[in-house]
């Protein structure tokens, strides 16, 4: 498969000069807005102390990135001046809220954040997370493979590169209890639909653990091979790059995660909590929550870049591309006629 001129340039930029992605994840809202409200005792998290904490999160962590996700309301404005030009910029698209119906999550983009505008404004991707579960309803699932088809498309009409994240999650008649006995089953069940995990059109998958994230087996113990198992098969049909996020794991288990993740051929990370959710913790103490990201999370950063140096596979190097990536001459892939038109002119 060959890849178009715009999106090779923004997947480098996306990676690191090696083609391994180290990407910060500083795009959550709930974990951060939650705990702000019930500090604050508001209804809505003050934008100022949800936007400080997101600048915060960019001047002394990004540096350690090779790239930043950030999300519309809250990260864009307030946190470009402090991630450095040299990173990647990743925008998400998805709303923060959904429609809950018994059956399923039903997606919706952010109202004016489109592809062509995340493409106007700098962002070198397009990040989406989709809910899923392979056992939506039948409209529930309808919903989201055209809501998953329609920015496909736009990102495929902008030449940006396109993050599909998929995460699973209770319905309404579920407790959290139970979702979590199933979580496992859940996720290898959505990555088995092969109509909802189809690649066309997806340049990064973001996927979740396929395991327990907490309490993770050494990666060379006795337990090891059967999670391995776990993450080779979930990888084995992807024909993308894919990145591992944290799902909340602990910094330890992170890393556990990471190493059998990279086992299975995975391309780098897009992490947040693993890595800022101790230092936030400490909100409103703000100069206790600087200290702890201005010293601890960059050496995790630091720890799990080594890990990524040393164990991530190259995008450039998995499939589709297998070492051998190939652009599409840009007037047969994108605005065909306006760069034929060009060609034209160059031509006389």
């Amino acid at each position: 498969m060959k890849i178009t001129p715009g999106k090779y340039w923004r997947m480098r930029r996306l990676a690191d000069d090696n083609g391994r992605f180290k990407m910060l994840a500083m795009d959550q809202t709930g974990p951060i807005v939650n705990p702000i409200k019930e500090i604050r005792k508001t209804d809505k998290a003050p934008f100022e102390d949800v936007s400080a904490v997101k600048s915060m999160l960019g001047k002394y962590l990004a540096p350690k990135a090779s790239a930043v996700l950030v999300d519309p309301p809250f990260g864009y404005a307030p946190t470009i001046a402090e991630i450095p030009a040299r990173r990647g910029l990743l925008i998400g698209t998805e709303w923060a809220t959904w429609e809950v119906t018994e059956t399923g999550r039903k997606s919706s983009k952010v109202p004016g954040w489109d592809p062509a505008v995340i493409h106007t404004i700098g962002g070198d991707g397009v990040k989406v997370n989709l809910w899923y579960r392979a056992d939506v309803s039948s409209d529930v699932k309808e919903h989201q493979l055209a809501f998953l088809n329609e920015i496909k498309k736009e990102c495929r009409e902008n030449d940006i590169p396109f993050i599909l994240e998929y995460l699973v999650y209770p319905f309404p008649s579920e407790t959290q209890e139970e979702f979590l006995a199933r979580r496992v089953d859940l996720v290898r069940g959505s990555l088995a639909d092969k109509e909802i995990m189809d690649s066309e059109g997806v340049d990064v998958f973001k996927l979740e653990p396929p395991t327990e994230t907490t309490n993770v087996p050494d990666p060379d113990g006795p337990e090891a091979s059967a999670i391995q198992a776990r993450f080779d098969d979930m990888a084995k049909d992807l024909n993308r790059p894919w990145v591992l996020l944290s799902a909340g794991s602990t910094p330890s288990d992170f890393l556990r995660l990471l190493t059998y993740a990279y086992r299975a051929n995975a391309s780098g990370y897009l992490a947040g909590r693993a890595i800022w959710l101790q230092p936030f913790s400490n909100f409103p103490d703000i100069a206790k929550m600087e200290k702890e990201l201005s010293e601890t999370a960059p050496a995790l950063m630091d720890e799990m870049n080594a890990l990524t140096d040393k164990m991530a596979t190259p995008w450039t190097t998995v499939a589709p591309w297998n070492g051998a990536v190939e652009m599409a001459p840009t007037g047969e892939t994108f605005a065909p006629d306006y760069s034929r038109q060009l060609a034209a002119g160059f031509a006389q």
